[in-house]
């Protein structure tokens, strides 16, 4: 089965049945949608495009709203190739602070604790960096969609936050102790820079981009100095950035979450290659010039 990529430049036919294996279009998710924001958007305009109003079209491997980067779109049979898909290695750049925790682990949630940075240097990242290569354990955020006896980390977690605004207290993170381990494998990591307390400007990671969007909270953490690192990881399905992040920051002996995050690449599809939204519109809507 060898579905179509859908790149720039392409005009498809009005027949998804012109399309046997179904079509697959790599997608950079903007900043502050959800994935199915994305699926939403491409599914009402592909089934304008295809006249098929049961046509099928899902997504291989979720990203979190506060991420950017490569989100592959299926469409027509390409879906039964959505696992597949999920199963190959990622590689992200990472924005991670440190000095500081979530609940989240990233800005999705108001900073709740702050940690010493006397552990936390360029040379001591680079130090602890190599100790998180290979085959590991790691715990997921409770802000996640694992499970928990049936239920949803996510849907608990947002019910301890609010109990904790409404009371006054702290977030619980010991509570990611109810959530079972699992075996990831980081394939490699690099640090591409760094900037100590007195350096780093902190903020907003972006703005808010269409109506799409607004919904998606983020937290302003101008007030705070903090150092900061951007880092490349490569790794297998499953792993969360974001518990790598928390991990760094502990392996340092304080906090951190992350104030950016991008996928940079999914298997063989590399964000440079992937499409705006404007431009997976425009391939449904035949405003291109190369028809296959």
């Amino acid at each position: 089965m060898e579905a179509l990529v859908a790149y720039r430049g392409l005009v498809l036919s009005d027949s998804i049945e012109d399309y046997p294996d179904g079509i697959i279009i790599p997608i950079d998710k903007p900043y502050r949608w959800t994935s199915a924001d994305v699926i939403r958007k491409v599914k009402y305009h592909a089934i304008k495009h295809f006249h098929k109003k049961n046509l099928k079209v899902g997504h291989a491997g979720t990203l979190d709203p506060l991420a950017s980067g490569v989100l592959l779109v299926c469409i027509g049979k390409a879906t039964k190739l959505a696992e597949e898909l999920q199963r190959h290695d990622k590689e992200y750049i990472a924005g991670v602070s440190f000095g500081a925790t979530t609940p989240s682990y990233d800005l999705e949630k108001e900073i709740d604790r702050e940690y010493p940075l006397d552990g936390v240097s360029e040379e001591s990242l680079r130090a602890v960096l190599p100790s998180f290569l290979g085959q590991q354990e790691q715990i997921a955020p409770l802000f996640s969609a694992k499970s928990v006896d049936g239920v949803r980390a996510y849907e608990m977690a947002r019910r301890m936050y609010r109990a904790a605004c409404r009371e006054g207290g702290d977030f619980d993170h010991s509570a990611t102790e109810l959530l079972s381990k699992q075996n990831i494998c980081i394939n490699s990591i690099e640090l591409l820079s760094y900037l100590g307390a007195d350096e780093a400007v902190n903020g907003e990671a972006g703005a808010a981009e269409t109506a799409a969007s607004e919904r998606i909270h983020v937290a302003d953490i101008s007030a705070y100095s903090l150092p900061k690192a951007e880092i490349r990881v490569s790794c297998t399905k499953g792993t969360y950035i974001r518990a790598l992040a928390r991990d760094l920051g502990e392996a340092l002996g304080s906090g951190a979450f992350l104030h950016s995050l991008r996928r940079s690449r999914n298997g063989a599809f590399r964000v440079e290659d992937a499409l705006g939204i404007d431009d997976a519109i425009a391939i449904l809507s035949n405003e291109q010039n190369t028809q296959i």
